[in-house]
């Protein structure tokens, strides 16, 4: 398999800027593998889909308000800042991207506050983009990472040409969210309304949750043409014995059992054993699952309209069949469904 294998031509008009105006009531592609059939609905019709214990598994992490500006000491420059992960509880040291990166040296100061109250000093480089920062902070670290909180921007993706607005807080965050660490939303996720995951509960559906913190990597272009070659940046993953265990009764019990996005696929992809179990997980990930790949635990799944040419559309061309996937994204384009973190969805079965 090819990079350009996956390539198609996609509008900009179609790359969703807003949310739907309610959670439940984006569109919805169903696929079916075995009929080869393509349907289109709403979302909160993912409902009719499924049985009593069948399965969801969630992704239940929080994405934290990721992005910063600050001000170059001196100079006074504007610098943004996005945190990718914390290295360091104690000395307050993170991995982050800065932009414009060419201005930003290792010694540089970067000043967040008016009264200089959060400083960060740069401490290393990483990749082109990459630094390390140190931020000096006089307070406790629950008032520190209060303090990223209240500074810090909902992290669209940059593909959003417009300015954050207050509902992205809301809308750009699962309503089942909990654990925080995700500088992107698992958007597959952001369909869900309290309304349908109460009608879901009623029916007897089940849910599962797992963990992974969404970075950037997975937004991250293809360089290479040949697949085998690609890495991918490591994602936390965290799966408990609870979790594990309802997973394997619903694998045993031969139900349906439906990963909610991509991100969710990858953690259960990667905690599975060759006898389809999984088992309880703390650590990182940097699977890349493109065509031909024999999935363990999932049997449907729910996925956004991903982009060309990105592992994201990789991974469900594995799961669907690449040119069923082709075809149902030539559909989607001609009956103007919306792409990306804001889009609508798709229900493979």
């Amino acid at each position: 398999m090819k990079t350009s294998d996956f390539n198609f031509d996609l509008p900009e008009e179609l790359l969703a800027e807003h949310p739907s105006e309610h959670r439940d009531e984006a569109r919805l592609m169903v696929l079916n593998r075995k009929d080869r059939t393509i349907e289109h609905k709403l979302f909160k019709d993912v409902i009719d889909y499924f049985d009593e214990h069948d399965l969801f598994i969630f992704n239940n992490t929080k994405v934290f308000p990721a992005r910063l500006y600050g001000n170059k000491e001196k100079t006074g420059a504007k610098i943004e800042v996005f945190l990718l992960r914390e290295l360091d509880k104690e000395t307050r040291v993170w991995d982050v991207l800065v932009d414009p990166a060419r201005k930003i040296r290792i010694g540089n100061k970067l000043f967040f506050t008016e009264d200089e109250s959060l400083v960060a000093e740069v401490i290393d480089n990483t990749t082109s983009r990459g630094r390390t920062l140190r931020f000096l902070y006089d307070g406790s670290y629950e008032e520190f990472r209060a303090k990223l909180n209240e500074l810090g921007e909902t992290p669209l993706p940059k593909y959003i040409k417009r300015e954050v607005e207050p509902e992205d807080a809301e809308r750009y965050q699962t309503i089942y969210a909990k654990v925080e660490g995700a500088v992107a939303a698992p958007t597959a996720g952001l369909h869900f309304s309290k309304h349908l995951m109460k009608r879901l509960e009623i029916k007897g559906v089940d849910f599962a949750e797992i963990t992974l913190h969404v970075g950037l990597g997975t937004f991250n272009p293809i360089e290479v043409e040949d697949l085998s070659k690609h890495k991918m940046e490591s994602e936390e993953v965290i799966i408990d014995q609870h979790n594990a265990d309802i997973i394997n009764k619903a694998v045993e019990e031969k139900r349906r059992i439906c990963a909610v996005g991509t991100t969710t696929m990858r953690a259960i992809e990667t905690s599975v054993s060759s006898n389809r179990k999984i088992g309880p997980f703390n650590g990182w990930t940097n699977k890349f699952i493109y065509p031909p790949h024999d999935f363990g635990v999932a049997n449907a799944m729910i996925t956004n309209f991903h982009t060309p040419k990105s592992t994201l559309i990789m991974m469900i061309a594995a799961f669907a069949d690449k040119d069923f996937i082709m075809e149902a994204y030539e559909e989607a384009i001609k009956e103007k469904y919306k792409f990306y973190s804001y889009g609508d969805a798709m229900l493979i079965i």
